[in-house]
Order: structure tokens, then sequence, then C-alpha cells
């Protein structure tokens, strides 16, 4: 299942990700200190993530039901396809510039990509 979420969503998930399993009241706490949100935007903001089947509120808890890495994982994905027509090398060109790799850097990729060839 792919999951599409705008960046207020994505930034309030932030929120979730970090404080659950959360009571529903301190949710809408944090979420007026890091957002600056009203209690009624957090409600209508986490009603729509459990519609998305991003969260479950159960009795007033918060749980989450996607970890954050798939939603991450998704998301650097459909940038990638977006921007730079599913092209990695693409993408790594682009990002890359000018910059220069230490040696580390450059064995952490070689590994990463040993790991996902084929």
């Amino acid at each position: 299942m792919e999951y599409h979420i705008a960046d207020s969503e994505y930034r309030f998930m932030q929120v979730v990700w970090e404080a659950a399993p959360v009571g529903s009241g301190r949710l809408v706490e944090l979420c007026s200190e890091r957002l600056g949100w009203k209690k009624s935007t957090t409600y209508t903001v986490l009603k729509k993530m459990c519609l998305k089947g991003l969260l479950q509120n159960e009795k007033s808890v918060v749980s989450v039901v996607v970890p954050r890495e798939l939603v991450d994982n998704q998301a650097a994905e459909q940038f990638v396809d977006r921007t730079f027509g599913g092209s990695l090398p693409g993408f790594l060109a682009a990002f890359m510039g000018s910059k220069k790799l230490s040696d580390a850097e450059a064995e952490e990729l070689k590994h990463l990509i040993d790991e996902h060839k084929g």
C-alpha cells in the first residue's frame, strides 16, 4: 500500500512517531508546543491519518500502524520517480554535485549497492 501525505501531515506524524503510544490529550499538547496547532487541527489531522491507515486511535490512545521507515522509503521513491524519472544514478549525480565523498562514505555506498544488486 502506498501512503501519500502532505508536509504538514508528515510533521504531525513525526510527533506521533516520537511519542507513540500517546494519549490523545497529550498529543494535542505536543502538537500545540511543536507545531503551533489548535486542538481542532490536531484532531482533524489525527482522524485523517487514521482513515489513511497510518495510525489508530483506540480508547483515546494513539498508536502507530505504519512505521516511519516505510513512509520515508515511499516518499524517497516517489521523489526520485517524480523528479528524476526513477533514475537513482540521476538523483545521486544531482545530489552529489561537486561534493567529495570520504573513504568511509564511499565504502558505505558500495556496501549498499552490493546489498541491493539483482
